[in-house]
Order: structure tokens, then C-alpha cells, then sequence
């Protein structure tokens, strides 16, 4: 030990981390209310995705948001090259990835096949765009990385826009989707149109994953869309618990995460992510001290 001591104290003092470097909150209302957009779309998107990922739990396509949302960055990068709108770009290669799985991988086996096809060629093409692309560095690292000061009042109107279609939409076709979510089988027995609904579902998926790319970036969409869910069937299992449950995981998380993020000089998607592992962490805890419990009793 002692002679470990004496290498670390040879090669010099060891490095600390400086928290005024990471964090600082002066100034912080200003910031506050000059970022107010970016706050707004975080609250909008975690509410929606947390109940969008309780069916993406349910369907077993937690692997496919991630395909959605790698067409979606090239989709994205593609309208940054060429002086287009970074948010249509990012929703016109999610809605392509979105049928396209919806349409070839009605079985669990094909479906990951596809996307496992989509994500390389996806993350490739917007690599590619992104190499060509000489304007600011920001905006290229945002599209990975998710960037708070990006949402502009008419990015604003879009993101609300399409988050409340998606919303309406997922209310209407709310009880087909679930009964074909948990028992396809008997839903295409009883008449559910199971294909019409599962594309249905796929198309509002991609939306979603388009406005998740545009607020935490493609790499982490994941921490929106399916992390709260599958939190919130750690601890509850009511038809409208877990929705609600996992809205409320969305919502912290996306808030959060913006607000601890502009207090930083980290991304935001490093924020959202962290408190949305560790509400996961939490409820899975939670679940273990009730099992034993129950065995205990």
C-alpha cells in the first residue's frame, strides 16, 4: 500500500473534480426563463413518450426505438447538410424506420432482424452527413447528444404539435392497442385489425422518437421512451397505474434533466439519463423489498 502511495505521489497530485466547473448557479432565473421552450418540450415529451414506452414495453420493441431513432438522426443530418428543417428530416427518417418495421417485422424474430439492418445503415448515412457537413460543431454533437438552447419558438409549435397528436391518437385507438399489445392472439380472434393497429403504433412511435431526437438526441432516446415504463411496471401493474406512473417517470426526468442542465456545462441528455436510471434503480429496489415480503409472509 505504502508503496502505491508513494507512485501516485511521484507522479504528481491527483486530479479533483471542481464542481463550480460543472455546475453554477448564478444567473440561473435568467437562464430559467430565457430557456423556457426547451423546458416546455422536455415536460411535453416526457409526458407523452412515458405513455408511449408502456406499449413499446408491452410489445417488446424497446430494441426498435432504437432503430427509429438511428433513421431519424440520419434523417436529421440529411436536412442539416443540405439547409433543411432539422425537425422534419428528423421525423421524415423515423416515420420511414417506423412503417418499414411496422410493415416487414410482424414477428418478434424478423422484426429484430430488420432492425438490426436499420441501425448500422442509419448511424452510417447520418455519420456520412454529418462528415460533409462544415457549419458549427454544436450542431452536429446536438444531434448525438441532445441540445437545450435548440428549441426555437416554431421548433416549439412543431414539437407540441406533433406530441398532441400522438397523444389524441394514442387515446383513440387506446383499448384495441392494448388488448392486442397483451394477448395478439386472442385480439385477432375477436376482430382486431392487429396489422392496421401495430403499423398505427409505429408510425405514432416514430413521431415521438423524432421529437425525442430533436430535445435529448438519437443516442439516448431510449431514457424517454422506454426507461420510465419499465420502471413504473416495477412497482404497479393497474391498466391505468402504469401509464400514469410512468408519465410522472417521463415528466421528472425530462424536466430534471433541463433543469440541472442548465445549471452545467454538460449536455442534457447526461442529466435526463441519470435521473431516469436512478428512478429505475428506486423502483426495482422497491420491487425486491416487496418480494421478500411476500416470501418473508
Amino acid at each position: 500500500m505504502s508503496a502505491v502511495l508513494g507512485l501516485l505521489t511521484a507522479a504528481g497530485p491527483v486530479p479533483t473534480v471542481n464542481w463550480g466547473d460543472i455546475f453554477s448557479f448564478a444567473d440561473y432565473g435568467e437562464l430559467v426563463a430565457l430557456l423556457a421552450n426547451s423546458i416546455i418540450a422536455g415536460a411535453v415529451l416526457g409526458i407523452v413518450g412515458g405513455l408511449v414506452g408502456v406499449f413499446v414495453m408491452q410489445r417488446d420493441l424497446a430494441f426498435a426505438v432504437h432503430g427509429v431513432s438511428e433513421l431519424s438522426f440520419a434523417g436529421a443530418a440529411a436536412a442539416l447538410l443540405f439547409g433543411g428543417s432539422v425537425v422534419a428530416g428528423s421525423i421524415g427518417g423515423a416515420l420511414v424506420a417506423a412503417i418499414l418495421i411496422g410493415l416487414l417485422g410482424a414477428r418478434a424474430r424478423e422484426r429484430n432482424s430488420i432492425v438490426g439492418v436499420l441501425m448500422p445503415f442509419g448511424l452510417g448515412l447520418g455519420i456520412l452527413f454529418l462528415s460533409l457537413y462544415d457549419g458549427r460543431s454544436a450542431n452536429r454533437f446536438s444531434l448525438l447528444t441532445g441540445q437545450i438552447v435548440s428549441v426555437s419558438s416554431p421548433d416549439l409549435g412543431w414539437l407540441i404539435g406533433i406530441s398532441a397528436a400522438v397523444l389524441v391518437a394514442l387515446v383513440l385507438v387506446w383499448n384495441p392497442l392494448r388488448f392486442d399489445s397483451l394477448d395478439p392472439v386472442s385480439a385477432e380472434a375477436r376482430g382486431v385489425p392487429t396489422r392496421t393497429i401495430g403499423l398505427v403504433f409505429m408510425v405514432l412511435l416514430g413521431l415521438i422518437v423524432a421529437v425525442a431526437v430533436h430535445i435529448i438526441g438519437a443516442l439516448l432516446v431510449m431514457a424517454l421512451l422506454v426507461t420510465p415504463a419499465a420502471a413504473a411496471m416495477r412497482v404497479t401493474a393497474g391498466p391505468l397505474r402504469v401509464p400514469l406512473l410512468a408519465a410522472l417517470f417521463g415528466f421528472v426526468s425530462a424536466v430534471g434533466g433541463i433543469l440541472l442542465a442548465l445549471a452545467g456545462t454538460l449536455p442534457v441528455s447526461p442529466y435526463i439519463t441519470t435521473i431516469s436510471f436512478g428512478i429505475y434503480v428506486v423502483c426495482w429496489l422497491v420491487q425486491r423489498a416487496r418480494d421478500r415480503v411476500r416470501r418473508a409472509g
